[in-house]
C-alpha cells in the first residue's frame, strides 16, 4: 500500500440467494476525511456498510484498519475496531433518557447498582463538548428527529469511534439543523475521525465531503475528488448514462379549480390554511420542518379528528371525516413516512399495490387472481418498479422501488387529486427522475397533484405554483415563472 489509509476495504464480495450484492468492491478512507458513498438504491451501499459493521460477513475480500488486516466477524468486533454506524432508521430506545441510550449496555457501576449520576454527568459532558443543546436526562421520545440523530452521533463518539458511517443523516432534518450537523462533523474530522457519508442529496457533497466513491450494480465504478468533479459526471457514473432530463415538466394551461380549501385547521400544527388547486396542475408546498404542511394534507384526507375549515371538490362543498370519504371524492395521499404510515413490509409487492382496491377483484368470497395480477403489473410497468416478481416481499426492495409501489397503490384508486408528501425522500437520482417524469405525464392527462417537499430545487422545477407555510399558516404563493430559493425562504421565515 503506497498510502496508509485509516480504512481500506479490498475486493469485497457478498452474495444472497440469486443476487450478487457486492462484487470486488474497494473503498479507501483517510483519517480526517469525509468520504461520500454514492449510488442508486440497490447499488450495494448498505450491504457494504453492513459488511464493515459486522452485520454481514463477506465471502471474499480483506479489511485493513491503520494498515493492519482486521477480521470483522460481528458487531462487537466492529465496535472494538473503532467502527460506529449511525443508521438512517434510528435505533434509540424512546422511553429511556438520552444518557441511558448513550451508555446502553456499558453503564458505569455494576449490574446490581448502576451509577446513574456518573452516567448523566458523562453524557452531559459529551453533549456540551459538541455544543448540543440537549439535556442528558430528557427522554428520547421528547426529542426532535434531528436531536435524536445528534444523540446517535454522540453515542458513536462515546465509543471512541475513529471510523464513523452516517447513512442519510439529513433526510429528516431542517436546513438549520443540517448546518449544525455539518459543524459537528467538521469538529470530528479535525480530531482525526474518518467519516463515510451516504446521501442522495448531491448539493451536500460540495459543502461537507472531500472525496466521493460511486457504486453501481454492486461494484465500485470510480472515486473522485469532490472539487475536481461535477454533479453531471457523478450522476453519469451512478446511472451509467447522462440524465439529460432530470426534471421533466411541460407547463400547460391548467383547467378549472378542482380543490378549494378554506381555513383548514387540525387543532394542532395546521392553524389556518387556504389554497386552491386547478385541474392538470402541480402545486408545491414549501416551508421549514414543523410548518404544518403534512398536517394540513392529513386533515384534508380525513386523518385529523378535530379538523375545521371547508373543503370544496369540483365546486361542491364536501364533508371528509375519514380516508374512505377522501377516496370517494377522488383524493389520494402518499404519506411522508412510507415505512411507518404506508408499507406492509412483510407482505408482497402485489399485496401492497392492491390493498386499497380490493373491491376491484374480490366479490363476496371469490377472488379474481388474474385481475389482481393485472392491476399489480399495470403499476409495476407504469412506475418502472424493479422487482423479481409480484410475490417479492416489499421490505426486500430498495427504497426507491418501495416508493414506486406506494405511489402505484394510490394511483390504482384512480384519483383526481394526488397528494405526494416528500415523494423522493431517500430515493436515488435515477428513481427521482423517473418519478418526476411520471408526475408530468399524470398532470398532462388531467390529474392534479399537491407535492410537499423539503428539497427546494424539486419544488421549484416541478410546481406550477408554490404555497409557502410557516407556523400552520400560508404566508404566500409564488408562480414558477419568478420563484427563487431566496423568495421561498423569506416566506418560510415570515
Amino acid at each position: 500500500m503506497s498510502e496508509q489509509y485509516l480504512l481500506e476495504m479490498k475486493g469485497i464480495s457478498k452474495s444472497f440467494p440469486g443476487v450478487k450484492a457486492l462484487q470486488d468492491v474497494s473503498l479507501q478512507l483517510r483519517a480526517g476525511e469525509v468520504h461520500a458513498l454514492l449510488g442508486e438504491n440497490g447499488a450495494g451501499k448498505s450491504t457494504l456498510i453492513k459488511v464493515l459493521g459486522g452485520i454481514y460477513h463477506a465471502e471474499e475480500g480483506e479489511i485493513y484498519i491503520d494498515g493492519k488486516k482486521t477480521e470483522i466477524d460481528g458487531v462487537v468486533a466492529a465496535r472494538h475496531a473503532g467502527i460506529s454506524i449511525v443508521h438512517q432508521e434510528l435505533v434509540l430506545v424512546p422511553y429511556m433518557t438520552v444518557a441511558e441510550n448513550i451508555f446502553l449496555g456499558r453503564e458505569p457501576g455494576n449490574k446490581m447498582n448502576i451509577n446513574r449520576r456518573q452516567m448523566s454527568e458523562e453524557a452531559q459532558k459529551l453533549l456540551d463538548t459538541y455544543e448540543m443543546n440537549i439535556d442528558a436526562d430528557t427522554l428520547v421520545e421528547r426529542l426532535t428527529i434531528a436531536q435524536q440523530q445528534m444523540v446517535e452521533i454522540v453515542k458513536a463518539i462515546s465509543l471512541n469511534a475513529k471510523i464513523l458511517v452516517m447513512d442519510e443523516p439529513t433526510s429528516s432534518i431542517s436546513d438549520k439543523e443540517v448546518g449544525f450537523l455539518f459543524e459537528t462533523m467538521r469538529s470530528l474530522v479535525k480530531k482525526g475521525v474518518g467519516i463515510i457519508y451516504i446521501s442522495h442529496k448531491m448539493s451536500e457533497l460540495e459543502e461537507i465531503c472531500d472525496r466521493v466513491t460511486v457504486m453501481r450494480d454492486g461494484q465500485t465504478v470510480g472515486t473522485r475528488v469532490v472539487k475536481e468533479t461535477s454533479t453531471d459526471e457523478l450522476i453519469a457514473l451512478m446511472v451509467g448514462r447522462e440524465l439529460t432530463n432530470y426534471y421533466t415538466r411541460d407547463y400547460l394551461e391548467p383547467g378549472e379549480v378542482i380543490l378549494k380549501c378554506e381555513h383548514i385547521s387540525d387543532g394542532k400544527m395546521a392553524k389556518d390554511a387556504s389554497f386552491e388547486l386547478r385541474k392538470g396542475e402541480i402545486i408545491g408546498f414549501a416551508g421549514l420542518v414543523g410548518a404544518g404542511r403534512s398536517e394540513t394534507m392529513k386533515a384534508i384526507f380525513g386523518l385529523a379528528p378535530h379538523m375545521t375549515g371547508d373543503v370544496y371538490v369540483e365546486g361542491k362543498k364536501v364533508s371528509i371525516k375519514s380516508p374512505v370519504d377522501a377516496l370517494k371524492y377522488g383524493i389520494a395521499l402518499v404519506p411522508e413516512s412510507r415505512k411507518e404510515e404506508g408499507l406492509y413490509k412483510v407482505q408482497s409487492v402485489k399485496f401492497n399495490t392492491t390493498i386499497e382496491v380490493l373491491g376491484q377483484f374480490i366479490s363476496k368470497l371469490n377472488v379474481n387472481s388474474k385481475k389482481e395480477e393485472e392491476i399489480t403489473q399495470k403499476y409495476i410497468d407504469m412506475m418502472a418498479t424493479k422487482t423479481p416478481s409480484q410475490e417479492q416481499v416489499i421490505g426486500n426492495l430498495s427504497g426507491g422501488n418501495q416508493q414506486k409501489v406506494m405511489i402505484g397503490r394510490w394511483l390504482a384508486t384512480d384519483p383526481k387529486i394526488l397528494i405526494l408528501d416528500e415523494p423522493t425522500r431517500g430515493v436515488d437520482v435515477g428513481a427521482k427522475a423517473e418519478i418526476y417524469s411520471i408526475m408530468n405525464e399524470l398532470v398532462k392527462n388531467g390529474m392534479s397533484i399537491i407535492m410537499i417537499s423539503s428539497e427546494l430545487p424539486e419544488i421549484i422545477n416541478m410546481s406550477d405554483r408554490i404555497y409557502v407555510m410557516n407556523d400552520g399558516r400560508i404566508t404566500g404563493c409564488l408562480d414558477h415563472t419568478s420563484v427563487t430559493q431566496e423568495s421561498i425562504m423569506q416566506l418560510a421565515a415570515k
